[in-house]
């Protein structure tokens, strides 16, 4: 298996209610758990962050889907490559139930999230730092 993640952003068509995301989390984690994919999920102000883990081929067909998705705008790849192994292989898809408070706590972020940018802005740099903190076991007890 060619292991392989896909970090992206993208802005949500329209504000997502909790119960939208709830129904969304759940049709992700079953399609996902089919396709041998695991990763993370950020939401908020309708900004996503989504890292997918998986086969390339998988990774990259669901990166495709999403990409013309009618719920996402301006949908925007931050990495795309080979990795020695998953750093979320536990979940099908994770959602942290963190805010821009918790995420500025990040040294590497600080200064980013507390000037209320949105993922969107993020970049590769940042994208890591943030991949490296939840790696490192921050959050973790926060997911679902």
């Amino acid at each position: 298996m060619d292991l392989w993640h896909c970090v992206y952003c993208s802005a949500s068509a329209k504000e997502t209610s909790n119960t939208e995301l709830v129904t969304l989390l759940e049709e992700c984690r079953t399609k996902n758990a089919k396709n041998g994919l695991t990763g993370i999920l950020l939401y908020h102000k309708r900004s996503f962050f989504q890292v997918l883990e998986g086969d390339r081929t998988a990774v990259e067909a669901l990166f495709d889907k999403i990409e013309v998705d009618p719920r996402h705008n301006r949908v925007i790849k931050i990495i795309s490559e080979p990795i020695a192994a998953r750093a979320f292989a536990k979940w099908t898809m994770g959602y942290p139930n963190i805010g821009f408070k918790e995420l500025a706590e990040i040294p590497a972020l600080n200064d980013f999230f507390m000037r209320g940018r949105s993922y969107l802005e993020l970049g590769e740099g940042r994208a890591k730092a943030l991949l490296a903190a939840f790696q490192e076991g921050r959050w973790r007890v926060s997911l679902r």
